[in-house]
């Protein structure tokens, strides 16, 4: 063959090789394209409206005043949307509408867990979910792992999203609940509006944005396993919230504390100090104990346990984990004998607070006798009335931050105001006072109270508070229709 013959074949070759090559990379395109399409979530992304209108816990008697706020949300499973609980909270009405889109539809909640800060909407129009592609759940995402945030946040309409990376990992208190439950940490801006949007990682949700710090980017997410113990939990029976051992613990990092307790060197766990009053512990765990283990799982000296290799969390991560009425393996030291005990689980995370932390979708619980308003002391009150922590009254505060329940204290009952009458004259400027027993009778719980002054047939009604001040009302001189 010619120089000739032999270059213009190289030349055709080469030529095919740049059209095969051309071809390959249209062909990868077009899968990149194809598989980016079907992986992208706009689709799946909803915007939350909710009118709410919260009790007023001042004057038990009114409502305040409806608010429009809103929030995101996305698609999961054939007609369902997942969003945070503290969107629909005390919600009158919840409309929804799709990325993109201008109709709004109307939603109801299908369920809600105000623990862990997750709700799931269903919406009846079939229409509204027509062209989704429902989002699956993913795992809870590994330190570093880049995530992205879909939402709407204010100061727009359109969908935006943010990307991060996961920071932490860790066992945080939920703004919305009070209750200290896993979350991830991550740097991407989670701004009002912009939370309940799914955090996606490899094309599936690994978490819901619920919270943030103000002015930093410092971000929080509800990760996968709550979100699905949550569905799993409502298609099993109804939801019935993360359960706990509701006790006080001390950490044993202390050499000679340890000692005391006779935990040898090489051993480690927590000090029980107190098993609250209706707690699934009582009768089994004491205080004194030390927690040695759970669910075989070795105990720190400072509460955690390693729950993924090099990374810790408190050991009640692996109670939160499980449902109601499922079982726990505690493993216990007591006067220097190793007791291995099962703790069956029947309450939710922070049942047995003495002050709660906020109520919602419910009504405030009070009573009213000659003007004087009684009612439990809860974070809704003080709220309320006072706003932020740092302004609550000492004594309030005290039981709000420490107090403990008691067998014989379950609730703090609190003369919160006196509305003026006749009947009351001498007391009108009395308010905030925690009661301490009503007609010689010691007070627990508001019902006591009740109890106590409907039930009395002594002609006076003597309330005493904890400074000792008495309240007497001649029982003769109320309304017939006050005791």
């Amino acid at each position: 063959m010619s120089f000739q013959a032999r270059l213009g074949l190289k030349r055709i070759r080469n030529r095919d090789a740049i059209l095969i090559t051309i071809l390959c990379l249209i062909q990868i395109a077009a899968f990149k394209t194809a598989a980016e399409a079907q992986n992208n979530p706009n689709d799946s992304i909803v915007k939350v409206y909710t009118v709410r209108c919260t009790f007023d816990y001042f004057a038990h008697w009114n409502k305040n005043a409806q608010e429009l706020i809103s929030g995101s949300g996305c698609i999961i499973g054939s007609d369902e949307i997942l969003t945070n609980a503290h969107v629909v909270a005390d919600a009158v009405v919840i409309q929804v509408s799709r990325a993109g889109a201008a109709e709004k539809f109307i939603a109801k909640v299908k369920a809600v867990a105000h623990d862990c800060d997750l709700a799931i909407l269903k919406v009846d129009e079939a229409r509204f979910f027509q062209g989704a592609s429902p989002l699956g759940i993913g795992e809870l995402p590994k330190l570093q792992e880049e995530v992205t945030v879909y939402g709407f946040p204010k100061g727009g309409e359109e969908l935006c999203i943010t990307k991060g990376i996961v920071s932490r990992v860790e066992q945080r208190r939920y703004a919305h609940s009070g209750a200290k439950l896993l979350c991830c940490q991550i740097d991407a801006p989670i701004n009002s509006g912009n939370s309940c949007g799914p955090v996606i990682s490899n094309g599936r949700v690994v978490g819901v944005a619920f919270q943030s710090l103000d002015g930093q980017n410092i971000s929080y997410i509800v990760p996968a396993p709550l979100i699905n113990r949550f569905l799993q939990d409502i298609r099993n029976a109804g939801y019935g919230g993360v359960p706990s051992l509701e006790i006080d613990w001390q950490p044993l990092e202390n050499p000679d504390l340890r000692a005391m307790h006779g935990l040898e060197e090489d051993a480690s766990g927590v000090l029980v100090k107190h098993v609250f009053p209706g707690s699934p512990a009582e009768g089994i765990l004491q205080p004194g104990d030390i927690v040695l283990a759970v669910e075989g799982t070795k105990v720190a000296c400072d509460g955690t346990i390693e729950f993924r290799k090099g990374e810790r969390t408190q050991f009640e991560h692996l109670i939160h984990r499980k449902f109601i009425g499922n079982s726990v393996s505690i493993d216990i030291l007591r006067r220097s004998k190793t007791i291995k005990s099962e703790i069956r689980l029947s309450v939710p995370i922070n049942h047995c607070r003495l002050v709660p932390f906020d109520q919602y979708d419910m009504e405030p619980k009070y009573f009213i006798v000659a003007g004087l308003v009684f009612q439990p002391l809860t974070s809704n009150y003080l709220k309320a009335v006072w706003g932020k922590e740092e302004y609550y009254p000492p004594n309030l505060e005290y039981y709000y931050r420490f107090a403990v329940p008691e067998q014989d204290r379950r609730e703090v009952v609190v003369l919160t105001m006196v509305i003026a009458d006749r009947t009351n004259v001498g007391y009108h400027d009395l308010e905030n006072r925690v009661m301490i027993s009503v007609n010689g009778i010691r007070i627990s719980r508001t019902e006591d109270l009740i109890k106590a002054v409907e039930e009395s047939q002594n002609r006076y009604h003597v309330f005493v508070d904890e400074q000792a001040t008495e309240i007497v009302l001649d029982r003769t001189k109320l309304p017939k229709n006050v005791s």
